[in-house]
């Protein structure tokens, strides 16, 4: 189980008073790869234009652009609501940019109260993330949101 309030601390720590937006991000992903198992993607996509469009992230080649509404990080952005998904493949629409992934997690993430990207998790394990899971990041994405 993922310490959070660990995993939390180093966030924090490595971003404050950081100024910069992809550095901070990078950092971000490589942070939930080296702390959390079972993992084979982690990282961000932002809303250019209607669509979402790939950030920075650890892992295999990805989807570059993700139409809104589409997939759960279409889903999750605008609908505004962290998805934990226990199987992409039961998810309708899901958008396989790994064919290795089997569960999801995602959460939005706000700037002036708007959603402006998403944090995107993916494990090849089936039933990997959890409440806790979701809770925990949705506390990493509320503080990445002070330095974005």
């Amino acid at each position: 189980m993922t310490d959070y309030s660990a995993l939390n601390a180093q966030l924090a720590a490595l971003t404050e008073g950081v100024p910069h937006r992809t550095a901070n991000l990078a950092n971000a992903s490589a942070l939930i790869m080296e702390c959390m198992e079972g993992l084979n993607w982690a990282g961000f996509y932002f809303i250019e234009e209607g669509l979402l469009v790939l950030g920075p992230f650890q892992g295999k080649t990805a989807c570059i652009e993700i139409p809104m509404g589409r997939g759960v990080c279409g889903t999750a952005a605008q609908e505004d609501r962290t998805l934990v998904v226990p199987n992409v493949h039961e998810f309708s629409g899901h958008i396989a940019c790994d064919c290795a992934s089997n569960s999801e997690i995602v959460v939005p993430l706000h700037k002036e109260g708007k959603v402006i990207g998403v944090l995107d998790i993916d494990s090849p394990l089936f039933s990997r993330f959890t409440a806790h899971d979701a809770e925990g990041l949705e506390e990493f994405a509320r503080i990445l949101e002070r330095v974005i």
